[in-house]
This record gives structure tokens, C-alpha cells and sequence, in this order.
């Protein structure tokens, strides 16, 4: 028998303890996080970057946040001239607790404002949100790069025009002096005004709504598209998937994620549909119909310089607005997809 055979064998030497950069030990069979850098070395690379944004920075604090210290005067009886300075004002006007809500809420015009707007959201939501998703399939189902391009351009123009300008055009087009009702008369028939019709109105803004933003939300599908994997299709049509079955099984489940988060961001945004659209048609239809929660605050609040009355019923339709937020966005969590945030 050898020598290395009867040779008891030693035990193996203790790895030896790895070391941080600053000479701190640690245990080697602690995986150290892929990717992780401190914060004050990301801070030192990326200041250049942060300095940039700080003029955007300030104009979201003064624009955005400051403002937001002007609604405790919904819980006063404001009155803007008591002083020159609208601070000074603030502290000298009397305070009445939730005196200005219960205005509100006991209010018929403003129910009916609510009414409106919840009509039009879901009429919004159940005709217009689907658009764009489809105009996304439909573009990006054409093979030709520069005829995708030409189409994509032609349907996000209209999101540049303002809204005076897309309601004048429908109103060349749907008026009583429109190009449809003065046809229709040169051949004996009787002409029509649906921009004055009240009964149609919902209809008319969604129409507007759909003709100026579709676009916007195509770009946004679009870019959902591009990240999808093309092997996921080229493996579906080979085990006999065609047109539908690949659109149905693999670029639907691709858009989810931006589906679930634009209906989110749509949702919260639900008492808020178009202000300066529906101001702009108000005098035509009538309040009855175009009376909205912005244009009832505007128009009940602030021409009568009830400046309380306007912030109280803000303030109402913020609190509503958070809650449809939290609510979406728990509902897009319970079937499975991000939303905006994740807690």
C-alpha cells in the first residue's frame, strides 16, 4: 500500500473571509445584490442629471403644490376684499367648518353636474377607450414601414388642435349651416342641427373627444407593441395560429399591463371631462345638458366670486377622484397587473 493511500487526509483551510472596500468583513455566502450601488456614489454620477431637473422641479412646487394651501378657504367665509393681499385676506376671513360643504352637497346643481359627468365618463370609457387599442392593431398590422409611419402621423395630428378648432370643424360639418344639413336641403330634404340637439350631445363630445385623441393613445399602444417578442408570433403560426388566434393569444396579453394602467389613470380621471370642450358648447345645449362638475364650479363659484362655494366643491371632487384611484388601482392588483403603484 502507498504512502498516499495510508495518508490521513487533512482537513481543507477555512475560506478566508472576503472583504467590503472599506474593509468591513463579510460572509462570503451572502450573495451581494447584482447591480447595487450607494446611493451617495449614484448621487456623485448622476448630479448632472438632477440638476436638470430641478428647474422642472420648481415649477410642479409652485404650480402644483403651493396653490393647494388656497383651499382652506373652503372652510371659511372668504372674502378677497378684506385686503389687498389675498394672504392677509385668508387669515382675516371667518371661519365656518364644513359650512361650505354642506352647501354643496345640499345643492341640486351640483348632483346634477354629477350626474352629467358620470354619464359622460362611462359613455367615454365604453366608446372611446376602446379606439385606440384598436387603431394600434390596425396599424401596426400593416407590413409597410413609411405607410405606418404616414397613417400614424395623420391620427395624432389632431391631438396639436385646440379644442375651439375641433369644434368649429364639427360644427362645419354637423351644424345647421354644416355641409350635411345644406345637402340634404339642396335635394329636398329636411336639414338637422345636432350641435344644438341636447339629446345627442353626450354622443357629439365623445365623437370630438375620440377624433382629437385617439391618436395619442395609438402612440402609446404602439410602443406597447414594439416590446413584444416577435419569436412569441413566429412560434404561434407555426403551431397553426393565424391572424386572430396570434393577435388574441399573444398581442392582447402584451397590451394588459397598459391597458389596466391608462384605465386606472382614466377612472381617477372621471370627474374630469373636458372642461374647456364643454364650456365652449354650453351656451348651445343648454346647462342642462353640458353641466358638468368643472363648468358648475366655474361657472357658480367663480363668476360669482363664491370663491368658498368653488373650493369646497373641488375639494369634494379630489376626494372623490383619489378614491376611484385607490379603488382602480386595487382592482388592476386583485387581477394580477401592476396599475400605477404597488404596494
Amino acid at each position: 500500500m502507498s504512502t498516499l493511500d495510508t495518508k490521513t487526509a487533512e482537513p481543507a483551510a477555512p475560506a478566508a473571509t472576503a472583504r467590503t472596500p472599506r474593509g468591513r468583513r463579510r460572509d462570503p455566502r451572502r450573495p451581494r445584490t447584482a447591480g447595487h450601488v450607494p446611493f451617495g456614489r449614484r448621487l456623485r454620477r448622476d448630479r448632472a442629471l438632477l440638476l436638470m431637473t430641478v428647474p422642472a422641479l420648481v415649477l410642479v412646487v409652485v404650480f402644483n403644490y403651493v396653490p393647494i394651501l388656497g383651499n382652506v378657504v373652503a372652510f371659511q367665509d372668504y372674502d378677497p376684499y378684506l385686503s389687498t393681499n389675498g394672504v392677509t385676506a385668508m387669515l382675516e376671513s371667518p371661519w365656518v367648518g364644513l359650512g361650505q360643504f354642506e352647501r354643496v352637497l345640499s345643492d341640486p346643481g351640483f348632483w346634477h353636474a354629477v350626474e352629467n359627468t358620470l354619464v359622460l365618463f362611462l359613455l367615454q370609457l365604453v366608446l372611446f377607450f376602446p379606439v385606440p387599442i384598436a387603431l394600434a392593431l390596425l396599424v401596426n398590422s400593416v407590413l409597410r414601414p413609411r405607410v405606418r409611419a404616414v397613417v400614424q402621423a395623420i391620427l395624432y395630428l389632431p391631438h396639436f388642435f385646440s379644442w375651439v378648432l375641433v369644434i368649429t370643424v364639427f360644427q362645419q360639418i354637423l351644424g345647421g349651416a354644416g355641409i350635411i344639413a345644406q345637402t340634404l336641403r339642396q335635394h329636398g330634404h329636411e336639414g338637422f342641427d345636432l350641435m344644438t340637439d341636447p339629446a345627442v350631445f353626450p354622443f357629439l363630445v365623445t365623437a370630438e373627444g375620440i377624433w382629437k385623441d385617439a391618436g395619442w393613445g395609438v402612440i402609446v399602444f404602439l410602443a406597447a407593441l414594439a416590446a413584444v417578442n416577435q419569436d412569441l408570433y413566429e412560434a404561434a403560426a407555426m403551431d397553426g395560429a393565424g391572424r386572430w388566434r396570434r393577435m388574441w393569444h399573444v398581442t392582447l396579453p402584451a397590451l394588459r399591463p397598459v391597458i389596466a394602467l391608462l384605465l386606472v389613470l382614466r377612472v381617477g380621471d372621471a370627474l374630469t371631462v373636458g372642461f374647456e370642450q364643454l364650456l365652449l358648447q354650453r351656451d348651445a345645449v343648454g346647462p342642462g345638458a353640458a353641466e358638468v362638475l368643472d363648468t358648475f364650479v366655474w361657472w357658480t363659484g367663480l363668476r360669482s366670486q363664491d370663491f368658498s362655494y368653488a373650493a369646497a366643491a373641488g375639494l369634494v371632487k379630489g376626494v372623490v377622484g383619489l378614491v376611484l384611484v385607490l379603488s382602480a388601482n386595487k382592482t388592476a392588483h386583485l387581477m394580477g397587473e401592476q396599475g400605477v403603484y404597488r404596494t
